[in-house]
């Protein structure tokens, strides 16, 4: 369990400080640095697959098109969470996306229940109602929908709904959806390197070199990730999530000095307080879950 935490938390960290990387990349366009993570996340992860020597699961993929389908749609998903968050902390709105990984742990659970037909404990409806509550005030405080966190919250929360029900592991799937993102982000690069709009050919030598570390910077957390999910209970992976968008919050209201007024501050503490009582609640259902099974 202790390798797994280790695992777990230089995941979340590492996505935590993911803002430093992105505005390092200063110079080049949002939509430029999303082509960059899709091509060189494939290379990065092409040559793990090559490590491991573990290819063959692709043997089955192209004769199953409800599969190739499913990705298809999950890797839409995912370069539009990914265009999004750069987009983001390159407009200075680095809380804003934090909120949105704060929602997404309780939008993930509507989404079960919406789709996968789950049922939630009356303190899980809660935990809800105060998250829902937090963003009606955050609407009204501010005159407008929180629509960075909820896109944020809704396009990952979709994809995870996607890959939840997906047959191939964390490697193979994103090694899969980079494959199908490949062809259009290369595409792409070489129309800006050609016509002459390629950011990456005016930017420093230090900042292309950033740009070109995008693939590892994607994957290695993701494999991390998985590593200590597989060595962790749900509930103690689920309190660790939060050390993401926290670290991100903490960023862009201290070092960036974005505005944190009270009013963000109360829709804020509303939502912490609505993910205080899901984790309790969780910890609390798995322990009478466990008490219940020594007693039979």
């Amino acid at each position: 369990m202790q390798t797994g935490i280790i695992y777990a938390l230089l995941a979340y960290i590492i996505w935590g400080l993911l803002p430093l990387y992105i505005k390092s990349l200063h110079g080049i366009a949002p939509m430029e640095i999303l082509l960059h993570r899709m091509v060189w996340s494939l290379v990065f992860l092409g040559l793990v697959l090559t490590w491991r020597r573990h290819w063959g699961w692709l043997r089955g993929v192209g004769s199953n098109p409800r599969l190739l389908a499913g990705f298809a749609a999950s890797a839409l998903l995912l370069s539009g969470n990914w265009f999004l968050y750069i987009w983001s902390v390159s407009n200075g709105r680095v809380v804003d996306a934090s909120l949105g990984y704060f929602i997404n742990p309780l939008f993930n659970v509507l989404l079960g229940v919406l789709f996968l037909h789950e049922r939630l404990r009356p303190g899980q409806w809660a935990s809800i109602a105060l998250a829902a509550a937090g963003v009606i005030w955050l609407t009204v405080a501010a005159g407008q929908l929180p629509w960075i966190a909820l896109a944020l919250a809704g396009t990952f929360g979709g994809y995870g709904l996607l890959r939840k029900t997906a047959t191939l592991g964390a490697l193979e799937g994103l090694s899969l959806e980079t494959m199908l993102l490949f062809p259009l982000a290369a595409s792409a690069l070489v129309y800006l390197f050609a016509t002459g709009q390629a950011d990456f050919s005016r930017a420093s030598g230090g900042v292309q070199v950033l740009a070109l570390l995008a693939g590892p910077v994607t994957a290695v957390p993701l494999l991390l990730f998985a590593a200590g999910a597989r060595r962790l209970p749900l509930s103690l992976l689920g309190l660790l999530q939060y050390t993401g968008p926290t670290l991100q919050l903490l960023l862009g209201v201290w070092l960036w000095n974005e505005p944190f007024p009270a009013s963000k501050q109360a829709g804020f503490a509303l939502i912490w307080l609505s993910l205080a009582i899901y984790a309790m609640e969780g910890i609390w259902a798995g322990r009478r879950r466990a008490g219940a099974v020594l007693q039979r």
